[in-house]
């Protein structure tokens, strides 16, 4: 699959490894090149769904049309499939990601690890 970056800064961290353990932490970085590694070798991302690694899940309210990707228990990285929509069809035919950063969503603030 390809996978494209939502910014430039959210590209430099998966790019450079030790930028991205000295953001995350060694096991938090480590998980995360593992999720970016299997999203890369999946065919489409209806397939890397199907392999439910990282137990992908749809998100709704200000992260409606991207899904979660579990690196820890709060963790989350943040992609959003090039897609016409959401439905299984429109998965099916989507080879492009968007990663949006790795951020903690759950409580009442967003904390953005890799924003």
């Amino acid at each position: 699959m390809d996978i494209k970056f939502e910014n430039d800064s959210v590209e430099k961290c998966f790019e450079d490894f030790n930028l991205l353990k000295k953001k995350t932490g060694a096991d938090m970085a480590r998980t995360i090149k593992k999720r970016f590694d299997q999203l890369k070798a999946a065919a489409s991302f209806s397939i890397y769904l199907s392999t439910g690694l990282g137990k992908p899940h749809s998100l709704v309210g200000d992260f409606k049309g991207h899904y979660g990707i579990s690196i820890s228990e709060n963790i989350r990285l943040i992609i959003r499939p090039r897609a016409k929509g959401l439905d299984p069809n429109s998965l099916k035919q989507c080879y492009t990601v968007i990663i949006k950063g790795v951020i903690d969503y759950h409580g009442q603030k967003y904390n953005w690890l890799i924003p």
